[in-house]
């Protein structure tokens, strides 16, 4: 497979870098001459210098042996005319652009392929949606839904405090009796396919998989009860703050947004009658007493300063308030607020890159998900008889190293497999695997 990516800010530094770790064919255009280098430096793939709707910049790239096009600069305007440049000369190529613009990706018009593109992605609704279902779930953690199943993936870090602290997986699972997998254990850079005698340490990141039911068990019996989320204050009313209200108000959620832009509080008073709009500066902590935000049940940052977001969310917590979410723009600042105590991070970038994975992938897979900064990934697909054989053992399929299959689905029952477990055609599987190893597990379940 060969991808041609027009960009390489973070969401298409990313993209390379998962693809390449799977040892498809990447090229690579950038116009900015110091991110050329560093890619060059830190990517194995070709990276030209140009701009990507220059058609002989694509021409010198080898556009037409490529089975996507995929342009994510910073730039709709770029990124449209690029795909349809590359549509007007290979209109074979699968074409996929970033929009960010909301006016752009509301149109009407791109309910079918316009301007030659057949799939654009806007980080901020896709950041929002997340958000918005994590809500649902009481916030408690992060969570990953999948397409047909009710497993879950919900995360929990390890501090001094924890139950978990210097157990075994073994000891743990029969300690909280119940029906989970830890599928993947995130250790400082590294990732960790455990095995029941694999022990738990200090800051490990846990990556949780059962279903709905079972997960709130789980959570409840370990200290982190549900709690019903009815009055939420969203800290940010741009883009991403404005979809978060409309998509929690449908919830009929209980709503206040603090913004610093004056102006803009009138927009959002007018566009969202049943929230209240508050004119402030959250970086002045006399807000927090003077609105008395500690009455909250949940906060939400979404400004356009990551390090306030994840600040606020923090002093907000020490002040009473029983759950945070923050949004995030770098990758690595993930795993950071995690660990300080934010209960939810969400990364608008990393949506976008799991998003255009998924298109990427498409066929037999349903959904997919980064996690750990891209070293890992968590696929759910389709089995059927023609992958492998007739009716195998999990035992049988020989998975790579470092992946797991953590989840079966079939019809309405889940099932949290055991090396002895017969897959049937049909069934719906759940897998999280190192980055190295996905060519190897497309290999064995979708290209044969």
């Amino acid at each position: 497979m060969k991808i041609v990516i027009v960009g390489s800010g973070e969401v298409g530094f990313h993209i390379a870098e998962q693809l390449i770790a799977e040892n498809k064919d990447v090229v690579i255009i950038e116009k900015n001459a110091d991110n050329v280098k560093h890619i060059s430096n830190h990517l194995d793939c070709i990276v030209l210098h140009g701009e990507g709707n220059n058609i002989e910049i694509l021409k010198e790239a080898e556009i037409h042996k490529a089975d996507f096009f995929i342009s994510v600069t910073d730039s709709d305007e770029v990124n449209m005319i690029a795909c349809a440049l590359v549509s007007s000369e290979f209109p074979n190529i699968y074409k996929i652009a970033r929009v960010r613009n909301l006016d752009y990706s509301k149109a009407k018009i791109f309910e079918k392929p316009f301007l030659g593109i057949d799939y654009i992605v806007n980080p901020e609704v896709e950041a929002a949606k997340l958000i918005a279902n994590t809500v649902k779930y009481g916030a408690l953690s992060d969570v990953i839904l999948f397409e047909k199943t009710d497993v879950q993936m919900r995360n929990i870090v390890v501090h001094e405090d924890s139950i978990f602290l210097n157990k075994s997986l073994k000891d743990i699972t029969k300690k909280l009796k119940g029906d989970f997998l830890i599928g993947c254990i995130s250790r400082k850079d590294k990732i960790i396919i455990p095995s029941g005698n694999t022990i738990i340490r200090e800051n490990d990141n846990l990556y949780f998989f059962a279903t709905k039911n079972n997960l709130d068990i789980l959570f409840s019996k370990i200290g982190r009860l549900k709690k019903e989320i009815k009055n939420i204050i969203i800290i940010g009313g741009g883009k991403i703050g404005k979809y978060i209200a409309h998509y929690l108000i449908n919830q009929k959620r209980k709503i206040t947004i603090i913004d610093q832009n004056y102006e803009n509080c009138k927009l959002l008073a007018e566009k969202f009658p049943k929230a209240l709009v508050i004119h402030g500066d959250i970086s002045d902590e006399n807000i927090f007493e003077d609105e008395q935000l500690y009455k909250y049940d949940l906060i939400i940052t979404t400004t356009h300063n990551q390090e306030l977001n994840i600040v606020a969310a923090i002093y907000a917590k020490t002040l009473g308030l029983k759950r945070s979410i923050a949004l995030v723009t770098k990758r690595n600042y993930l795993a950071i607020a995690s660990n300080l105590g934010i209960d939810v991070t969400v990364s608008p970038k990393s949506s976008s890159v799991d998003t255009i994975l998924k298109v990427i992938r498409k066929g037999k897979i349903k959904s997919i998900h980064s996690i750990f900064d891209g070293k890992a990934e968590v696929i759910e697909l389709f089995f059927d008889n023609s992958s492998i054989g007739i009716d195998p053992t999990i035992r049988e399929v020989n998975l790579p190293e470092n992946s797991l299959i953590v989840s079966v689905t079939r019809g309405n029952e889940s099932y949290i497999p055991h090396g002895d477990f017969i897959l049937q055609n049909g069934d719906s599987i759940i897998i999280i695997s190192s980055t190295e190893s996905i060519s190897k597990i497309e290999n064995i379940f979708i290209n044969n």
